[in-house]
């Protein structure tokens, strides 16, 4: 049931947990309860946290670094950390949006070792691409910080496959980070053929498409307490209802097998390739355990034919980001 992160990583849970929720970006969330999703994470087995400098500032790695300091007497930490730097909107040098320098990476990677608490970290990745630096520059960075023995494996967020190539060509890239859902299925335009062909493990963020593809979707009331579903196309205006609509179809299916509409999402996107490692971020325990029902939900070629003919690409309504949103992804198709 596990996956491998990477050709030569660790074999880790087939989900993981993405913390930017620790931060207030869906809503103002307390430490306590992301503590408890960490607390469920380790009772499910779970040994993959997401992170990044940038998810509230530095909150969300502190939220975790206190954690994590019950067990740093106790046997070690019991989870592989990923974190992520270069994502700085106005903070790097030339008071560009990014930087991928040398000194601003590992500077930042510094920073988030002090605020988790550890050493070194399983997996880094840069956020976003800073197109003043070729990637292959990059990636010797990174391989630079795995030797000073600051980062384990190397991955990137965001980029296209002919990037991918490019970096794997200088040193092998771990993981690539990238949203990928029932609800968006860009990465299949080549990016999942890309990771399966170099095994670099697709870690797929929003893989129940911030909330639409389970039982308790979004409503306005929620939306307009998230700074960023506030601004998200899919879930403003005249989408928000089109796309809840649109997205019942899954619902449904779950209510006639008797299973949490996030636990048929995440078995949908798990048998879509074996590279696949989704990452849910939630503040809630009990929807923690929801997704993870997934890695065990063997779905039928039936069922995966009737969920793909209701629910076909492009279903959603809206892009997926914002214009100021779509600022530093890789666009490829």
């Amino acid at each position: 049931m596990r996956r491998r992160l990477g050709r030569d990583g660790p074999e880790i849970f087939p989900l993981g947990v993405g913390t930017m929720s620790f931060s207030p970006v869906y809503g103002e969330v307390s430490e306590e309860q992301c503590h408890a999703v960490l607390d469920a994470a380790l009772d499910l087995e779970i040994d993959h946290i997401d992170t990044a400098n940038i998810y509230g500032m530095g909150l969300s790695e502190e939220v975790i670094g206190r954690f994590l300091e019950r067990y740093r007497t106790k046997g070690g930490i019991p989870f592989r950390i990923a974190t992520k730097a270069g994502n700085c909107r106005g903070r790097g040098s030339g008071n560009s949006p990014f930087d991928n320098s040398p000194e601003h990476l590992e500077a930042e990677l510094d920073r988030s070792l002090i605020r988790l608490g550890i050493e070194r970290v399983c997996l880094f990745y840069v956020h976003r691409r800073d197109p003043r630096f070729e990637i292959e520059e990059v990636t010797d960075t990174l391989a630079n910080l795995v030797k000073k023995g600051k980062i384990e494996h190397i991955g990137f967020s965001e980029i296209a496959p002919s990037s991918l190539r490019r970096a794997a060509a200088i040193n092998h890239v771990a993981a690539v980070q990238s949203e990928y859902s029932l609800q968006t299925r860009l990465p299949e335009l080549g990016l999942v053929q890309a990771c399966e062909q170099l095994g670099t493990a697709l870690v797929a963020f929003s893989p129940v498409g911030r909330g639409l593809l389970t039982d308790d979707p979004p409503n306005p009331d929620r939306v307009a307490q998230s700074s960023f579903l506030s601004v998200n196309p899919r879930f403003v205006g005249r989408n928000l209802p089109r796309n809840l609509k649109a997205s019942e179809p899954l619902r449904e299916i779950a209510r006639k097998i008797d299973r949490p509409a996030a636990a048929v999402a995440i078995a949908w996107l798990l048998a879509r390739s074996p590279v696949v490692v989704p990452i849910p971020g939630t503040r809630s325990a009990d929807h923690l355990r929801e997704l993870a029902a997934g890695c065990v939900l063997e779905l039928s070629n039936e069922l995966l034919e009737q969920i793909e003919s209701l629910m076909p690409p492009g279903w959603a309504h809206g892009p997926r980001y914002s214009e100021s949103q779509s600022v530093g992804p890789e666009q490829y198709c």
